[in-house]
């Protein structure tokens, strides 16, 4: 399926009440310009005399003036983790070109309704480990947005990825209500839950995890070295050993249901995406979930 063709299927459920959105079709917690009445009150010297509701103030016998609920857009941000393991690819796609994949398309649907996007970027090549892309709306700044996350370079050298720190930092600079897509591999430990529950409880925040089947399961391979992308760390180990891959099965299960109950603790949507796996099916399954349920609620 073509990009241009999933989006016309594509339709994105905000879950939660935001800072608005241009064209109103989400409600914010603002009173002003807007088509959807919010509320009458008694008029004040400094209101504008065409928002007074004539047909209230003829029966209460005082001027009554219309609030309405403002109309606004939002802002979508994308914690893009470019951490070492990102660039792992077993066949075809890696992690991080996938990664590239669903914010064109997530960027391109939320931007096409005149809402802003940006970028908070987990990269250990930079001074202070992260790149900041300000939300902004326009086909240049996602441009602008894919380019920095395609061109950001992954360091060769022995470095701890500090999942915690890049939640905590977003939590500090979001300040309005927005949606927020967390996109990484979340390898590593589990230090990050608490800033990733504060992050949902704000925000309308989807986990977008991203994997490779390789790192499920292993194949029988025989003898394999592997070695950590972050601490640079070699370990030979033998595939082709059915006790060995059955003690890595348990650990991936073990390691799984933790990521997920993580997950669900903190408030948050999980999507999972694989490298091997037809996005737009993934995107369409996901977007069908969320509508679901907001019907429920």
């Amino acid at each position: 399926m073509s990009a241009e063709a999933l989006l016309q299927q594509l339709e994105w459920t905000v879950l939660r009440r935001l800072d608005g959105l241009l064209q109103g079709d989400h409600q914010t917690l603002f009173r002003g310009a807007g088509l959807e009445l919010a509320d009458l009150r008694e008029y004040q010297t400094h209101d504008d005399v065409r928002h007074i509701d004539w047909n209230v103030t003829a029966r209460m016998q005082t001027p009554y003036v219309r609030e309405h609920q403002e109309d606004r857009e939002i802002s979508a941000w994308f914690l893009l983790d470019l951490s070492g393991s990102m660039d792992f690819a077993s066949a075809g796609q890696s992690k991080r070109e996938l990664m590239l994949a669903f914010v064109a398309i997530m960027a391109k649907l939320l931007m096409q309704r005149g809402n802003r996007i940006g970028a908070l970027i987990l990269s250990p090549t930079e001074a202070t480990g992260f790149k900041y892309i300000p939300a902004r709306m326009g086909r240049r700044h996602l441009l602008h947005v894919l380019h920095t996350a395609q061109t950001t370079e992954v360091s060769k050298a022995p470095h701890q990825t500090d999942l915690n720190q890049w939640l905590a930092r977003a939590n500090g600079l979001l300040k309005r209500r927005s949606c927020v897509f967390v996109v990484s591999d979340f390898m590593g430990h589990f230090d990050w839950a608490k800033e990733l529950a504060h992050l949902g409880r704000r925000h309308d925040t989807v986990a977008a995890r991203l994997y490779d089947p390789v790192e499920m399961q292993l194949p029988n391979a025989g003898l394999m070295t592997l070695q950590d992308s972050e601490s640079s760390e070699q370990l030979l180990i033998d595939t082709a050993n059915p006790k060995f891959r059955m003690r890595y099965a348990k650990l991936v299960e073990k390691r799984e249901m933790q990521l997920q109950t993580t997950f669900a603790q903190a408030g948050v949507d999980a999507l999972e995406l694989s490298t091997t796996e037809d996005i737009a099916a993934a995107l369409l399954r996901f977007s069908e979930l969320r509508k679901r349920r907001l019907w429920r609620a």
